[in-house]
């Protein structure tokens, strides 16, 4: 055999090799991450209700292509940069029933696409969805989460930025002619809005395979949500205390 040739099934073989590798790492054959119950306190920021605490499951995790990040589920497809692009839905709670003269709105369903790009400066979550469901509005977001650890604990910063079409908002914080007549809220047509967000996760082994993590997040509503006479302050929080089993 010439060596050109068996140069070019040497490099052949080893491209192959960290294929294989790279596949294995970023597409596990096994679930790979965090499982548990979770305990939420979720802000209510709408019509003067107060907060509710509700016991949730808690995933972040992956298995395969699929993967799960606490409200936010899908599915890894082709490589892009330091990940991949992603074929992503979340979970929404912002449904409102019919009271006081407004009518009921709807849990929106944001379908879209993401990637996850893991870093050696930390980790940037960037989606687009839209809601196939009533709003028909888009909803973008851009999170950068950075690591460092203190003793056994290790703690995850986060600062970002979402951005809601009109209609998006309009769905859920705008008040109609008729409703205004209804409810005596005052007429109000919601526009788009930015909002930047701060939060902080702490993770803390507690036995063997089991860990804690606990996260605060706060909103500062951009004006199309906060200047609505629906929406009781410009801030909207979410916490959540949870033990999840560590998958390896």
């Amino acid at each position: 055999m010439n060596k050109p040739l068996l140069c070019a099934l040497l490099l052949s073989f080893a491209g192959h090799a960290a294929a294989q590798q790279t596949a294995e790492a970023d597409f596990p054959d096994h679930l790979r991450g965090d499982i548990g119950p979770g305990v939420f306190r979720l802000e209510r920021n709408i019509l003067g209700k107060s907060d509710v605490t509700q016991v949730l499951p808690y995933a972040y995790f992956d298995y395969g292509r699929f993967f799960a990040r606490l409200d936010t589920f899908g599915v890894k497809t082709v490589k892009l940069g330091a990940g991949y692009l992603e074929l992503a839905a979340r979970v929404n709670f912002d449904q409102m029933d019919a009271e006081r003269g407004l009518n009921r709105r709807s849990n929106s369903v944001p379908i879209g696409i993401g990637t996850l790009q893991e870093t050696r400066f930390g980790a940037f979550f960037l989606n687009a969805f839209y809601d196939v469901n009533k709003s028909h509005g888009t909803l973008l977001e851009a999170v950068y989460a950075a690591q460092f650890d203190l003793g056994r604990a290790s703690f995850y910063p986060q600062i970002g930025i979402e951005r809601r079409s009109g209609s998006y908002n309009d769905y859920f914080y705008g008040v109609t002619a008729a409703e205004s007549s209804a409810s005596g809220f005052r007429e109000y047509h919601a526009g788009a809005s930015t909002t930047p967000m701060l939060g902080l996760t702490i993770e803390m082994p507690v036995a063997e395979n089991w860990v804690a993590n606990v996260t605060f997040r706060r909103k500062w509503l951009g004006n199309g949500i906060a200047n609505s006479p629906i929406v009781n302050h410009s801030t909207e929080n979410m916490g959540l205390v949870a033990i999840n089993y560590h998958f390896k």
